[in-house]
């Protein structure tokens, strides 16, 4: 016999397991927008329950996230026995539903459910949308983005669910560094292709008519996108530093230095439009270097110096060549890094700080730090009441 208990607490971490995907509440958003429907779910489909796991109802349908609906009386529920997505334009031309009870009791004329399938073959809920008003759903172009949708869904809940059965598994420190790096080495292949996909269905929605509002969101979806391939090239590069390949330098000195550097900062400029990034160079002599990697580099140590600087102070970055060495430096205010803590911070999966709102797996500077000693330089870190400073030093050839 089943505890119910045991069933609750399921549920309840499934909506737990949901709402750590930061993606979900803007999946919602673009398919309403796109859409033009009012009220969109992921919803956990079991037997006998269908349970809200993330909602948004701009329709006051009176749903919120937990609540329930009786599993009988959804068609959701027939989905999980046929697994099969269901979309309907207009109810009362469609010759399926136009007399189930369905509709009829929850008052919608348009209607698209898909189902989440996860990487074993279980079913695990849908992602579906109703509106009062008719719709035209029956497209490629929306039924491909709802496909698109569930897959990241679903990639996302196997990610999280791969994560708990390692971390649960791990009984010793040495145990839990040695799964935690073949975990991410196999994570950050994996991630690439949904990532890829992703980036597509985006470049597709673009391409199909929205409204103003939708496009921004698009936007965002992209911006995230990009994030998440940052983090990808972290995990990789960390896989490679510390299961034996190391980082690969492609050093040049032929080109210039100065147009890469200025290009991460207007990148990240760009990206943090309300802060601001003061950058100065005087490079006299060529740098052999990988440009690429160091402007990773960069990019690290300013990630971090928006993340954790204040707000209302510029970023200083400096690049300059003098007597043979080449120094890159980048300086924020805010609070001062802990004297214990400054030894550590180019140690894997370590932050400087640990808010709430701050996103990233510690590898940054991390990373940072392996290109430096891959050019056979040094990277340190000082700080100060009144600065955090940040300085990158290798010969120039």
């Amino acid at each position: 016999m089943v505890d119910i208990s045991d069933i609750e607490r399921s549920l309840q971490a499934d909506i737990a397991t949901v709402a750590r995907i930061d993606a979900i509440p803007r999946i919602l958003e673009v398919v309403c927008r796109t859409t033009g429907m009012g009220f969109a779910a992921v919803a956990r489909v079991t037997e006998d329950r269908w349970v809200a796991c993330s909602v948004r109802d701009d329709i006051h349908f009176g749903l919120r996230t937990g609540g329930e609906l009786e599993i009988q009386t959804t068609i959701c529920n027939e989905i999980r026995q046929h697994r099969k997505p269901v979309v309907i334009d207009h109810v009362a031309l469609d010759e399926t539903f136009c007399a189930h009870a369905t509709p009829a009791r929850y008052g919608f004329q348009s209607y698209i459910s898909v189902p989440i399938m996860l990487k074993d073959g279980s079913f695990f809920g849908t992602l579906c949308a109703l509106d009062p008003q008719p719709a035209r759903l029956n497209t490629p172009e929306i039924t491909g983005m709802f496909q698109l949708f569930v897959d990241l869904i679903a990639f996302h809940l196997d990610a999280q669910q791969r994560l708990a059965t390692t971390q649960a598994s791990l009984t010793s420190e040495r145990e839990t560094a040695a799964l935690r790096e073949q975990f991410i080495a196999v994570l950050g292949h994996d991630l690439r292709t949904p990532l890829s996909s992703i980036a597509a269905g985006g470049r597709v929605l673009l391409k199909t008519p929205l409204d103003e509002k939708a496009v921004t969101i698009v936007a965002m979806l992209q911006n995230s996108v990009k994030r998440m391939a940052g983090l990808i090239d972290n995990i990789l590069d960390f896989a490679r530093g510390r299961l034996g390949s190391g980082l690969v330098l492609h050093r040049n000195s032929d080109e210039p230095l100065q147009p890469m550097l200025a290009q991460v900062v207007d990148e990240l400029q760009s990206a943090w439009p309300d802060r601001l990034l003061v950058f100065s160079a005087d490079l006299t002599t060529p740098v052999s270097c990988d440009r690429g990697r160091i402007g990773q580099l960069l990019s690290n140590l300013i990630s971090n110096a928006l993340a954790h600087g204040a707000a209302n102070t510029p970023v200083t970055v400096t690049a300059a060549t003098r007597g043979g060495i080449f120094e890159l430096a980048v300086t924020n205010s805010g609070d001062m890094i802990p004297a214990a803590l400054i030894d550590k911070l180019f140690q894997p999966f370590v932050r400087a700080a640990a808010q709430p709102n701050q996103h990233g797996l510690g590898l940054g500077l991390y990373i940072a730090s392996e290109i430096a000693r891959a050019h056979g330089g040094t990277l340190t870190a000082t700080s100060t009441a009144d600065e955090t400073r940040f300085t990158f030093t290798m010969p120039v050839s």
